[in-house]
């Protein structure tokens, strides 16, 4: 197998998963949509909740204790002010936005939301970064199959609850990782095991505020907190 195949299954599942969904949403009526997006919400959540205390809980002589709490504070402090400065949020919401025009879904109110919230549920997280990474570096495309399976489901969920805006993550996905994979050898030896851990950890917090986002139909800017990733590998090399 040659090298970003990982990435091109992965995008490849989520146009599949996307519009599956986009067809099953005709059966769907606004309650069950509704509902649907609760469940979806609960499951991200919990989805964000174990992938934190994956990395926060630990056993030290036999009691439990936690470990990167004042990373991933100072991570999503850092990352929230300067994605706030850059309004990345906006950025994303422009895109989708010009994506909405570019497909004659101007009427599609829920098109930007969709794009928004599934491309970051894809994006963020330590699976988007460290699955490309194994496949330039090792050939091993694994954990991107395992996360195509992931994100056509959840993808197709996101089109059937919320639109075709949705399916339309599977760029982002495609530059985001395929970037990671022709990078692979600059970032390579500035990686380590803390440092992969840090964005699993920070990474999944932010997943857990997309889930709030969902079920409670909050605004947290989780966009804007992206930069909290790269601030995890500065300090992994300044430490």
């Amino acid at each position: 197998m040659f090298i970003g195949i990982g990435t091109l299954v992965n995008t490849g599942a989520v146009i599949v998963g996307g519009l599956g969904g986009y067809l099953f949403q005709r059966i769907l009526t606004k309650k069950m949509q509704e509902t649907l997006m609760q469940a979806l919400g609960t499951a991200v959540i919990f989805i964000g909740i174990s992938g934190a205390l994956s990395q926060i809980l630990v056993i030290k002589q036999h009691t439990l204790t936690t470990k990167g709490t004042m990373l991933a504070a100072i991570s999503l402090a850092l990352g929230a002010f300067i994605g706030e400065l850059l309004n990345i949020e906006g950025q994303f919401n422009r895109l989708g936005g010009w994506l909405r025009m570019r497909i004659g879904r101007q009427n599609d109110s829920k098109f930007i939301d969709a794009f928004v919230i599934a491309t970051l549920t894809t994006c963020v997280g330590a699976m988007a970064i460290i699955g490309p990474l194994q496949d330039a570096l090792a050939g091993d495309p694994t954990m991107l199959f395992t996360k195509a399976i992931l994100d056509g489901v959840i993808v197709a969920l996101y089109t059937a609850a919320l639109g075709i805006g949705a399916i339309f993550c599977a760029l982002p996905i495609l530059i985001f990782q395929g970037g990671i994979t022709l990078l692979a050898t600059i970032i390579n030896p500035w990686l380590n095991t803390a440092m992969t851990n840090g964005i699993s950890l920070v990474g999944s917090m932010m997943i857990f505020c997309i889930g709030l986002n969902l079920l409670l139909n909050c605004k947290i800017r989780v966009a804007n907190m992206l930069p909290a990733i790269l601030v995890v590998l500065i300090y992994g090399i300044l430490k």
